[in-house]
């Protein structure tokens, strides 16, 4: 049996999986994506963690190729270009998918767009799964999305389409790793909330249980857990950054009219703190001919394998 290898390759942390031709993994390792001077020295430290799981399947003879989901990854050039959250291919296109390759005596490595790789894994072993147009969106240290029209991936004409978290939402405002203000990712990552919060807290002296917390320690899931509790503040937040996401669902619906938007991620954990305020905001917003009409869901796959899955079956 043949397997192939998937990495989800996220702002905070890489998970590879070794995957075989039913979409099971049956092996699997991480490292974190920061802390490293230079794409060489990352892909270094990720092929120590991944000789160990390919040796547990009989080794490299065994694997018929390797799939990446990874930010700003474009599936045309096998680069990633100028990924604002990854420190070693902020300012420079990454060869990623050659690097990779060379490490593997030359096995096939495609790339793509990470939250690409999420929208396959979806369709393929998710809850997009019958479905052929569909928009996931990935609420992590950004704001990825994958576009599915027709049961294909858009990739537009240069392989950099569906680019959404970079949607301005409020111009000249939050600044964003891509250098503009305002992006959609500034406010619906679980670093955008993390700044939402600080901001709430800053404006007001209206008790709260993120006041417990060092201002620089709290998270989004700090947020969410005190929102389940009812804390006042962190349901403002939520509320918040929901009618952001709604806006622009209602705007993304102009342009693909999904049938469903699908949310992954470590924010999307939050549902329905995060799901209801969405929700309201497109029903009120929406142009007519879309209302009543799009779903809105989250991911069915647990943690990274959405994406991990998705990655391996994105192979050429």
């Amino acid at each position: 049996m043949k397997y192939t290898i998937g990495l989800d390759l996220g702002g905070t942390n890489s998970v590879f999986g070794i995957v075989d031709a039913e979409g099971k993994i049956i092996e699997q390792a991480s490292i974190k994506t920061k802390g490293y001077d230079d794409a060489d020295t990352y892909v270094k430290a990720a092929m120590n963690a991944l000789l160990p799981i390919i040796k547990n399947v009989g080794g490299l003879e065994y694997i018929s190729s390797m799939g990446i989901g990874a930010p700003n990854g474009n599936i045309i050039s096998g680069c990633v270009e100028y990924a604002p959250n990854i420190a070693w291919a902020h300012d420079c296109v990454v060869p990623l998918a050659k690097m990779f390759s060379d490490k593997l005596n030359g096995l096939p490595v495609t790339l793509t767009n990470d939250a690409n790789a999420a929208a396959m894994g979806e369709m393929k072993f998710g809850v997009a799964k019958g479905m052929k147009d569909f928009i996931v969106l990935t609420l992590g240290t950004g704001v990825g999305s994958g576009i599915v029209c027709n049961g294909e991936l858009v990739y537009g004409s240069d392989g950099n389409a569906g680019e959404l978290g970079h949607l301005l939402v409020k111009p000249g405002d939050r600044l964003c790793g891509c250098g503009r203000r305002g992006c959609l990712e500034t406010y619906c990552s679980a670093t955008g909330v993390v700044r939402t919060a600080k901001q709430f807290l800053s404006e007001s002296d209206e008790p709260s249980l993120l006041r417990d917390i060092p201002i620089d320690e709290i998270t989004s899931y700090d947020v969410s857990m005190a929102a389940q509790k009812g804390d006042a503040i962190s349901n403002k937040i939520f509320d918040f950054t929901g009618k952001i996401m709604g806006e622009a669902c209602a705007n993304m619906a102009v342009f693909s009219s999904p049938e469903a938007f699908i949310f992954f991620g470590g924010l999307a954990k939050a549902g329905e703190l995060l799901l209801a305020p969405i929700r309201k905001t497109y029903d009120e917003i929406v142009m007519p001919i879309y209302k009543n009409k799009a779903k809105f869901l989250l991911s069915t796959l647990d943690g990274a394998n959405a994406a991990v899955l998705g990655a391996a079956s994105i192979v050429k």
